[in-house]
């Protein structure tokens, strides 16, 4: 029997001694007391250890775990205009209103052209309007 090196007759000692410090009355309760709290601390003990462990698998399962990457969904836009770019009627500083809006009706009524020819018609008008 060994207790933290401590033999059976170097305990036998420790404890006559401790009869004798303390005497046959207080000795009961000193013992009690001792065996409570090395009791305590060994229940803290394992509890501890307990909880290191869980924290220990928890990170184990963490790890292990696939990581699962998913997209964000994409923005809405911030300025969403109703009508296409092409459609909208570019408008000359200097002319009269009373054109402008002529332009603007006209072009409502007419079919949409391809983009291109849109660009060498509104060239020609610039033209013709300069001249």
């Amino acid at each position: 029997m060994n207790f933290f090196g401590i033999g059976l007759p170097e305990m036998a000692l420790i404890f006559v001694l401790a009869l004798l410090v303390f005497g046959p009355k207080k000795l009961p309760e000193i013992g009690r007391s001792l065996g409570k709290g090395i009791r305590g601390f060994q229940q803290a003990s394992k509890e501890f250890q307990d909880e290191f462990k869980r924290e220990a698998e928890q990170i184990e399962k963490t790890v292990k775990a696939p990581i699962q990457a998913t997209l964000e969904p994409p923005a809405a836009k911030a300025l969403s205009s109703s009508t296409p770019a092409a459609a909208v009627t570019p408008v000359t500083p200097d002319a009269e209103p009373e054109e402008q809006m002529a332009e603007i009706i006209s072009d409502e009524a007419a079919p949409a052209a391809p983009a291109d020819q849109e660009a060498s018609s509104e060239v020609s008008s610039q033209v013709s309007s300069e001249a």
